[in-house]
Formats: structure tokens, sequence, C-alpha cells
């Protein structure tokens, strides 16, 4: 029987950057922290300067060490999963994932067991470490690569606002059908769902606004393949699928959107990640590895 989950403190660091703010400024104006948490942060006392009680208004100077103590948040609807994952970075805010392919992000149904969020509530038990799990973003099933996991519920609530403001670069790698011919371009085009299908959604002058900017980086022609770089400006359901197919350069393997069936899944992997660190303040630049065996991506770039 795992132990319950203490409460989870975290220790940031004051740079030079936040001299002279308040803790009440750090929080509402440079973290844009839910104003429901600063409040119980506040009222319960859970937030110290070195060794005292935090003075929200006081400013803090460079050097000074910032303890917040988050209550407790068990998961109780996560059921662990014992599975393999590989981990790409972590630290004690957040924990950045390389997903497999055939594995849903989340749980969609209730004592669903195989999906990513259970493989990461395995790994956290291994750790002793019962929290609530909580995805960033996701990637669709049949989808590879990095996605972020926060471990506490401000990251989450931080990492959550840098996503919706672009502040989190996300790269990915293809392959399309079809040999282009732009060597970059940005396509911009609304998705919505599609009347006609349970999980295909299309263009649509109603839908949420989408913006992918690509780059060819080859194009092989005994394969009718192009190999592309994506990098989304929004993060719409099944975006880059759908914007490939729009143009006429469905990825490969993906026959949900028209791409001929020379893979197993969609040629879709998400590479990289980068962003700076919100308590930190340093650039974080993952790369997640292929995962498929053989490997879809390999003669076009390295592991």
């Amino acid at each position: 029987m795992l132990k319950q989950q203490q409460e989870c403190t975290i220790n940031v660091h004051v740079y030079d950057q936040w001299s002279g703010m308040s803790i009440q400024s750090l929080f509402r104006t440079q973290w844009l922290a839910p104003k429901k948490l600063v409040h119980q942060l506040r009222m319960e006392k859970r937030v110290s300067v070195n060794d005292s009680l935090a003075i929200w208004t006081a400013p803090l100077e460079a050097g000074d060490d910032i303890f917040i103590t988050f209550p407790n948040e068990l998961n109780n609807t996560i059921i662990p999963f014992k599975t393999t994952i590989q981990i790409v970075y972590e630290d004690e805010h957040l924990l950045i994932v390389n997903k497999p392919a055939g594995m849903a992000t989340h749980v969609n149904e209730q004592n669903e067991m195989d999906t990513l969020a259970n493989a990461v509530a395995f790994y956290l038990q291994g750790q002793n470490d019962n929290r609530k799990i909580r995805h960033i973003h996701r990637l669709d099933k049949e989808t590879t690569g990095a996605i972020i996991f926060a471990k506490h519920a401000l990251s989450h609530a931080i990492l959550d606002q840098m996503l919706e403001n672009n502040e989190i670069d996300r790269t990915y790698l293809a392959l399309t059908d079809g040999l282009m011919k732009k060597s970059t371009f940005t396509i911009r085009a609304p998705i919505g769902r599609d009347r006609h299908h349970p999980t295909r959604r299309r263009v649509s002058e109603t839908g949420q606004q989408a913006v992918t900017h690509c780059k060819i980086l080859k194009t092989i022609p005994e394969k009718q393949l192009s190999f592309i770089e994506c990098k989304l400006a929004t993060g719409r359901t099944h975006q880059i699928r759908v914007h490939m197919a729009h143009i006429g350069f469905p990825l490969a393997g993906d026959q949900l959107y028209g791409g001929r069936p020379i893979f197993q899944r969609q040629a879709l992997h998400a590479r990289k990640l980068a962003f700076v660190h919100p308590f930190t303040l340093k650039r974080i630049d993952c790369t997640a590895p292929f995962l498929d065996k053989p490997y879809i991506f390999e003669p076009f770039v390295k592991r």
C-alpha cells in the first residue's frame, strides 16, 4: 500500500530580475498565478522567505529563498500502470516524457489504465510519490514525442499560461506524401470539427484560429515523400495533420486524412520543446529521441 503523499514544498531562488518585487507581485504579475491558489497559500500561511513567514508586500532581495508548501493533492483518479517510459527532463516542478506510439496522453474513461498519465503515475509511485497527474498539452495516440507534465498546482497554472501565450516552442518532424517545392511557408487556416465524422477535424471558416510554420528539410523523390519541420503557433486538435492534408500533402501513414498507408501510423514526432523555466529562468531545450522500431525517421535524421 502506497504511503500518502506528504505536502509538497518547493524552493524558489530570487534572482536579480525579481529583486525589489514583493511576493504578491511575483505571484500575480510575474507568474500570473490563479487568484484562488494565491488566496489559499496566503490565508493558510504556506509561503515563507528564508527562515520567516512571508510578508506579502515586502520587497524581495536577490539571493532570498522562497519556500512554498502546497496542500496535499493525492492522485485518486489515475491508476498507476506498470510500463517503462523515457524521461527527457525532470526537476521538482515539471516532468517531460517521450510518449510512444499507440498510447493516449490521458485517461478518457473510468478505470482506463494504458495511457501516458497512468505510466507517469507509476513512475512517480516508484519514488513514493502519489501526487495528482497534470498534463500541460496532448499528443494524438499514434503521434510520438515530448509531453510536459506539471508536478504542482503553481507550475501547472504557469505552464498552461505559457502554452496559451505561445511561450513554449514546440517543434515537430513529419513525413508528408508528395514533393514540396517551397522551402519555408506558414499555414493559417482555422480548424473545426467535421460533422460527418466523430473524430476527424477539418479546415472551417467557423473553426478556431490555427497557425503552423513549416520548413522543408529534405525531399525523397524515389519515395515521393517530403521530410518537414513544423512549429506550432497554436495547438488545435490534429492541427499539423489537418493543415498538411488541407494543402494537398497529408502525412504519410495518416489514413484518416488521406495519407498513403506506407507506415503503421502517421509519420509525426514531437521532436523538441524549448522554453524559459518559470522558476529557474534558465532556458530548457529538450529533444525527444525516436522510439519506433524500425525508426520511421531514421534514414533522414540521427536518433
